[in-house]
């Protein structure tokens, strides 16, 4: 193999050689390296040996070499993994109390008017009409429809026995099958569960199974083959076997017997007559949307629409809030929020095989709503916050008074105590950020979290680091550290290669010649 005159790359002919043995390409049919077969390779790519050892293989193992000696050059992070295994695996134990509103509404005062009337202007948002769009429609929808069509019965029975195994079941198992390789074993572990020495449990796990891997599901005596008979002749709770399968010998346990259940023509045709007859519906609506179309683009409007097809007139006024009637169809939402003044009738295919076909009329801003009119949202919400507020001054005192030594019960709560906590638990019946707020905390703080008119006292008994032989704090510990160091290594390389860039830029720099490129550009005008 000839070796290159005058390169300065580093990585030596043996090396170079053992990649080039190495390349399957370049391997004939004995796997072994092949010089012709090299040599007709190279010439098909138009290169020479010492093009292509000097060129990319050499460069490709010199990158190789260099690479791996800058990442083998990172240091093992050692705090960093620590620090943060430990903060992550961290517990901590509280106990809180619930205080409801209930506890503290008889202090409330009633509010007067003037009360009432400096929260309303206190929170115009809270008490703003959102914006309303006064829409007339006309629409028509399968269901509408359906009432009228005629299903023959000769199209009902078609129906009914195209979807038969629908309404005709047989008698299925709910089965888990353990499968053995060999008859000896499938009769061992029998003798075993029979002798009360191990649970179908126990087996499953011995065969390193879950039952979710042995769980066939819902069967039929065709799903179970020669196994059949024996299952289908069990009660349920039973385990069979061993049973002769075409996976080999087995032990099934039958979970739950699911009867035949056969649904006859008489039961099932109400429930096929109104499917039909709204496919029936729909499409005669398909049928129709050309002829809307044409009668919308010839000026019709909603009401002539109403007149000379099977569309049906309404009118709503609605608002973003509303999804009730024709706006509890999404399209319909959307193209009403998209209407301009002035826009012509707009068809709308409702997604169910129904079509509305809308007109703006006009749109109301947003206003707040009149004193009068609003007064009770007002009050309820009024009462609402000074609830939320109250409840609140109530959890605080009882907090500062736990913190300073009382305990739940003097201050007539009922605690709850906790199981030590990790950063991410939930604990139900409280906010989101319970579990911050506890590892945020001081041990023996307590502080009182609002929920929304009620509010909670939580204490912080313990903070217990994690053992420094929990094997899930190692293996946490060691995940981060291989992160950190893959982490590290990129970024060396890559400012490596952006470094090498630039040397390449700076050392091969472009000039221009201006007196050339002024010649040229004579020479072209």
């Amino acid at each position: 193999m000839p070796r290159p005159t005058g390169s300065a790359c580093p990585v030596g002919d043996a090396r170079v050689a053992e990649a080039v043995r190495a390349l399957p390409a370049f391997q004939g049919l004995d796997g072994q390296f092949d010089r012709a077969l090299y040599r007709e390779q190279l010439r098909r790519n138009s290169l020479t040996e010492t093009e292509f050892e000097t060129g990319p293989l050499r460069e490709d193992s010199a990158r190789a070499i260099l690479q791996a000696a800058l990442i083998g050059g990172v240091p093992e992070p050692l705090v960093y993994p620590e620090t943060l295994a430990a903060w992550s695996g961290e517990r901590r134990s509280v106990t809180w109390a619930e205080i409801g509103p209930e506890m503290v509404a008889e202090a409330l005062p009633e509010p007067t008017e003037e009360d009432l009337r400096a929260f309303w202007e206190a929170h115009p948002d809270r008490f703003t009409a959102p914006e309303t769009r006064a829409i007339a429609y006309a629409w028509v929808t399968p269901a509408m429809l359906a009432p009228e069509m005629t299903v023959p019965e000769e199209t009902l029975r078609e129906a009914y026995d195209r979807r038969s195994d629908e309404f005709i079941q047989p008698e299925r198992r709910l089965v888990e099958r353990l499968v053995y390789p060999s008859d000896g074993e499938a009769e061992a572990a029998r003798t075993r569960l029979d002798a009360g020495e191990a649970s179908f449990e126990d087996l499953t796990a011995e065969r390193g199974l879950r039952l979710s891997d042995i769980d066939l599901g819902d069967v039929t005596r065709e799903d179970l083959g020669p196994a059949a008979e024996a299952v289908f002749a069990a009660p349920a709770g039973s385990v069979v076997g061993p049973v002769e399968t075409e996976l080999g010998p087995a032990l099934f346990r039958i979970n739950a017997v699911l009867a035949a259940q056969e649904t006859t023509f008489e039961q099932a045709a109400p429930e096929l007559r109104e499917e039909l007859a709204f496919e029936q519906a729909a499409r005669i609506i398909a049928e129709e949307i050309p002829r809307i179309e044409d009668l919308i683009a010839g000026g019709a409007d909603i009401e002539d629409l109403a007149a000379q097809t099977a569309l049906e007139a309404g009118q709503i006024d609605w608002t973003a809030d509303n999804d009730t009637g024709i706006a509890a169809y999404a399209p319909f939402r959307e193209a009403a929020a998209a209407l301009q003044e002035g826009d012509f009738p707009r068809l709308v295919e409702l997604g169910d095989g129904g079509v509305a076909v809308l007109r703006l009329d006009g749109i109301t801003a947003p206003a707040v709503i009149p004193f009068e009119e609003a007064r009770a949202e007002v009050e309820s919400a009024w009462r609402s916050e000074r609830l939320a507020e109250a409840t609140l001054a109530r959890a605080e005192e009882a907090a500062a008074a736990i913190a300073a030594g009382a305990s739940f019960e003097d201050q007539g709560l009922s605690p709850r105590s906790e199981p030590p906590l990790v950063r991410r638990d939930f604990v139900a019946g409280t906010p989101p950020d319970f579990v911050t707020t506890a590892f945020a905390m001081a041990a023996g703080e307590a502080r009182a979290l609002p929920v929304g008119e009620a509010a909670l006292v939580l204490r912080l008994d313990a903070v217990e680091p994690p053992a420094a032989d929990d094997p899930a704090l190692i293996a946490q510990r060691e995940a981060i550290a291989d992160r950190i160091r893959g982490t590290m290594a990129q970024e060396i390389v890559d400012a490596f290669a952006r470094q090498r860039q630039l040397d390449l830029q700076r050392d091969g720099a472009i000039t221009l010649d201006d007196a050339t490129i002024a010649a040229v550009n004579a020479q072209i005008q």
